[in-house]
């Protein structure tokens, strides 16, 4: 907690906190928009395709903005981008001209402007707080992403709409975009850089030669480093299987088992996500494993397992457990990713190495969701979650021989005091 003694991040902390509760409660509306307009999955994996489409293409030019330009002005055009597109989600809906195609253009904005918002937070991070509070601050963050965006902003939603049509619903969303740019215009500019540090960002400005200098650096970078670029391929991998069926599927597997009530879709995504808040939780109370890599790698192909359960089983309580088990291992090998890239990777790199492996990580997503719709109209249902549970599991063990990891992680341990290892 010691971050928040710091008003700068006190504010900038509230201002996450509302925007990933309302980025929470649009998935839910979201689906039960699109349902409300036509009950076509189809119609549900284009406008959830749009949203994945515009966070993919915004993850570079996000991550080259945070450090060009001034992040708090890119912090404030983004919520007000979340208001306009959101607010005009309420008002359509109030006059009763809410479309297919007016869905997928905002959820294509709300995706896009995500893939901005993220990495100005993370870069303005260390320009306003000590180096001894960003690994505290980070854990904060950590913990109220999935309690927040999976967890009560979904069964917010899902109470919602228990009592107004999707529209309506949508102005808490609209209120939580809108309170997150107020806080937000009460930042202070940021302290001045270093003058050791002036001579460098002013490179990064120079010219456009230096941004295409900066994203080859990265790229040459990840591919000669196994550890890394395996990865990289395992999550897109990974993506590709799971995320289809989570996001597209589930919402009708849920109906048409237990029924049109969307307080069960609602808390069946909190669950996902309070189990993403205790694996965090778990492994940051934890050492760092000595076998970091082979534990990251491993609890990543087990958490899909219970999907396997999901596919099959008509017992509410039961789907509601492999919930929590699958976000409990998303995130417990998130944390461990997150703190392995900010040790291993060279620090003068470290921002493009993170918008590329959110680039890399997400680059089949759309590709996901846009197939789970028609998928489920030639492939039962049931096979399509086995297969999303299984495959995963089965390459994480490819993964770790074809990367060497156990050689790797013996031949760079991560110590515990804070100290850098070699970038290799």
């Amino acid at each position: 907690m010691r971050p928040l003694a710091q008003r700068e991040f006190r504010i900038l902390f509230g201002a996450v906190v509302l925007s990933v509760s309302a980025a929470g409660m649009w998935a839910v509306v979201m689906v039960f928009a699109v349902i409300r307009i036509d009950e076509d999955p189809v119609q549900l994996s284009v406008v959830a395709a749009a949203n994945a489409i515009g966070l993919l293409a915004s993850a570079i030019p996000g991550g080259i903005a945070a450090d060009r330009l001034p992040r708090r002005v890119i912090l404030r055009a983004v919520e007000t981008l979340n208001v306009l597109a959101v607010g005009s989600v309420v008002i359509a809906g109030q006059f009763g001209a809410l479309t297919i195609a007016h869905l997928a253009a905002v959820s294509f904005v709300l995706g896009a402007v995500a893939g901005f918002f993220f990495p100005a937070y993370s870069a303005i991070l260390p320009r306003i707080l000590p180096a001894e509070h960003l690994l505290p601050a980070n854990g904060l963050e950590g913990a109220i992403r999935p309690a927040l965006q999976q967890a009560a902003g979904p069964a917010m939603a899902g109470l919602l709409l228990a009592a107004l049509i999707p529209s309506q619903a949508a102005t808490a969303v609209l209120i939580a975009h809108g309170l997150a740019l107020v806080l937000l215009l009460r930042l202070r500019p940021e302290p001045a850089a270093p003058e050791s540090a002036a001579p460098e960002q002013a490179a990064e400005r120079s010219s456009a030669r230096g941004i295409r200098h900066d994203l080859v650096e990265a790229v040459q970078f990840t591919v000669r480093t196994p550890w890394l670029l395996c990865t990289l391929l395992f999550a897109t991998i990974w993506v590709l299987l799971t995320i289809g069926p989570e996001e597209v599927l589930l919402p009708f597997v849920t109906r048409d088992r237990f029924g049109d009530d969307p307080r069960l879709f609602g808390f069946l995504l909190a669950c996902f996500g309070a189990g993403g808040v205790v694996g965090s939780i778990v492994v940051s109370s934890l050492r760092m494993p000595r076998r970091y890599l082979t534990a990251m790698t491993l609890v990543w192909g087990v958490s899909t397992l219970p999907f396997v359960v999901i596919g099959l089983t008509d017992q509410y309580w039961l789907m509601a457990l492999c919930g929590l088990a699958c976000g409990f291992g998303f995130s417990y090998g998130n944390v461990i990713w997150g703190t392995l890239l900010q040790r291993r990777v060279p620090r003068h790199m470290l921002g493009r190495i993170s918008s590329l492996d959110f680039f890399v990580s997400l680059a089949l997503m759309p590709l996901s969701m846009a197939l789970a719709g028609p998928l489920a109209t030639v492939v039962p249902v049931p096979v399509i979650f086995v297969v999303a549970g299984v495959a995963p599991f089965v390459l994480s063990f490819i993964v770790l021989w074809v990367a060497r990891m156990p050689q790797d992680e013996i031949a760079h341990p991560l110590d515990d005091g804070g100290g850098t290892a070699a970038a290799v």
